[in-house]
């Protein structure tokens, strides 16, 4: 019955019914044909209330709201706008230096937003008109968007990540800390990739020109230098800090504390050469440090007192959450109307998450009934090749289903189902859980269906345009420009998966930041410990029948 199961769950939704409610109904109608041919134990359905009472009662999904609501205040109080403007300006004149300054600010936004569609409407909204207007290629500043925005599925505080670790059954802190490392490799395979367009088509990705960079000292020069002599005195500063004053000393803990330093200072070093009118720091190193320091707080805010154990992932989304709500009062953009979109939002998409979660546990007390798991963990388990053949032929289904389905959907639906088999084949499963996040961002970025793509098309001009810089018609950008330009992100995130595999070491760095048990110290532990014997020897207890009540002799 379960292969018959799994097709029709598919026959639903390719016919169009909602995930969730497939699910459910799918799970409830085999249960019924289970019971009459005698396949199905009706007594499993009773453990339907406390699965779904479980599933409402689960602390670690209560960080998806609070990420949420935290990545909808950030992005409506005007934070990427802000971010996107100062770094264009500190890379436009490289070619492509608008490009470098989305991948830039689209990673740092997936680190304080951790939701796709903030990122890719307010970058699209932002950049994507600056890009035409100053010759960018369609299809190269739309891919750009578009990729840059699926940043925020694999670095954390990513929502997939939370659903991932609670399906695999592991710590959202040690998917977190596993993924960070990829998420920064896959961004510089983006910026890697726009190097080498500039290369070889220049004209693809101009520089920005002398008029359109306004951030200048009172003489008109722009003056970078001072901010790289920032960058070196913080990062020594930072630097010689962890390496004298804690014992951390590699792994995402030390990158996040070190940045932390190193934010701390520069701001000092702002603050004070702003109120003492010093004059020391130029215009433009001056703005890129006040621009940057909010989020790079809110960074440490939230991951860092994760990665370092100061809290748990639903106590970091909450912290996140009061620090977007204090970032946008102390930028005065705090108004109810924002609060209240924010919430409505984080409303919907918690109840589309849940939804989705309940069907899934209908559907997989079913499917477990009729011996569903031990079906495709055999299938699995048994494919040629072991652990290296289960992982090409997952990543190859994973990929093809991300074409018809979200990253919700397969989380719920086809990660319970892979990762007991993942498990008995001895592969570590934060590690497989990062490999299915760095897949599973690709469904963003498929034709026809990828989210990443309708978002961008919902607010890339589709007519004809005046610009209201330059006064010049402009063309529109067309929705085949917008696929074609999303395929080499989508060959990058394909190479990303593979990188992943092949150097689990990316991944496998969380282990170096857990507790270390000295087993000798156990042992001594143990050895000390006296357990009274059972004897009548000294300290003992004698167990023996009085002398009166011995059995008779025969």
């Amino acid at each position: 019955m379960a292969p018959v199961m799994f097709a029709a769950l598919v026959i639903f939704l390719l016919l169009g019914y909602p995930v969730a409610f497939a699910l459910a109904a799918n799970g409830l109608l085999f249960a019924l044909v289970g019971i009459e041919l005698g396949m199905f134990q009706e007594n499993f359905l009773q453990a339907l209330p406390e699965r779904i009472y479980g599933t409402m009662n689960n602390d670690v999904l209560l960080a998806i709201p609070f990420f949420t609501f935290m990545g909808l205040v950030l992005e409506r109080s005007g934070m990427a706008e802000d971010l996107l403007d100062t770094i264009g300006q500190l890379f436009g004149p490289v070619r492509g230096g608008l490009a470098y300054a989305v991948i830039f600010v689209g990673a740092l936004l997936a680190a304080t937003t951790g939701v796709v569609a903030a990122s890719v409407i307010s970058m699209g909204l932002i950049s994507l008109p600056i890009m035409l207007r100053y010759g960018y290629d369609r299809r190269l500043a739309s891919g750009v968007i578009a990729a840059s925005g699926t940043l925020a599925q694999i670095i954390p505080p990513s929502l997939v990540l939370i659903v991932l670790a609670d399906q695999l059954g592991r710590s959202v802190g040690d998917m977190y800390e596993g993924a960070f490392i990829p998420g920064l490799v896959l961004a510089s395979l983006y910026a890697g990739y726009v190097f080498l367009i500039t290369i070889v088509y220049p004209k693809r990705a101009p520089g920005l020109p002398p008029e359109a960079q306004t951030l200048r000292d009172a003489d008109g020069k722009i003056r970078r230098f001072s901010l790289l002599v920032v960058t070196l005195l913080c990062f020594a500063v930072a630097y010689a800090y962890m390496k004298l004053f804690t014992k951390v000393t590699a792994g995402a803990d030390f990158v996040i504390l070190t940045m932390s330093i190193m934010v701390a200072v520069a701001f000092v070093i702002a603050l004070v050469n702003k109120g003492l009118k010093l004059n020391l720091l130029s215009r433009m190193t001056e703005q890129v440090i006040f621009v940057m320091v909010p989020p790079l707080a809110l960074i440490f805010l939230v991951l860092g007192t994760i990665f370092i154990g100061l809290a748990t992932p639903t106590e970091g989304g909450a912290m996140g959450a009061a620090g977007a709500i204090l970032l946008a009062w102390g930028k005065k953009r705090m108004t109810f109307d924002l609060l209240r979109q924010a919430t409505e939002s984080t409303a919907k998409l918690s109840a589309f998450v849940l939804f989705i979660l309940v069907g899934a546990r209908v559907f997989s007390l079913t499917f477990y009934g009729v011996n569903g798991h031990i079906w495709v963990e055999h299938l699995l388990v048994g494919l040629p090749g072991g652990a290296t053949g289960f992982l090409i032929v997952v990543n190859v289904m994973v990929f093809l289903l991300a074409f018809f389905l979200d990253f919700f959907e397969l989380a719920f639906i086809i990660v319970p189902l892979l990762g007991p088999a993942a498990d008995k084949l001895g592969i570590d499963l934060i590690w497989f859980g990062v490999i299915l996040g760095v897949n599973m961002q690709t469904s963003f970025m498929h034709p026809p269906f990828g989210f990443a793509l309708f978002f961008l098309r919902s607010v890339a001009p589709k007519e004809r345009y005046k610009d209201k810089v330059t006064g010049k018609m402009m063309e529109p950008v067309t929705t085949g420009q917008i696929y074609w330009g999303a395929v080499p992100f989508v060959v990058i995130q394909c190479i990303m998966v593979a990188l992943v595999v092949f150097f689990p070491q990316m991944v496998m760095h969380y282990k170096s930041s857990a507790v270390q048990l000295d087993q000798q110290q156990i042992n001594k532990q143990f050895d000390s410990i006296q357990i009274p014997g059972i004897g009548g020897g000294p300290g003992g207890f004698d167990l023996s029948a009085p002398p009166g009540l011995a059995p008779p002799k025969p």
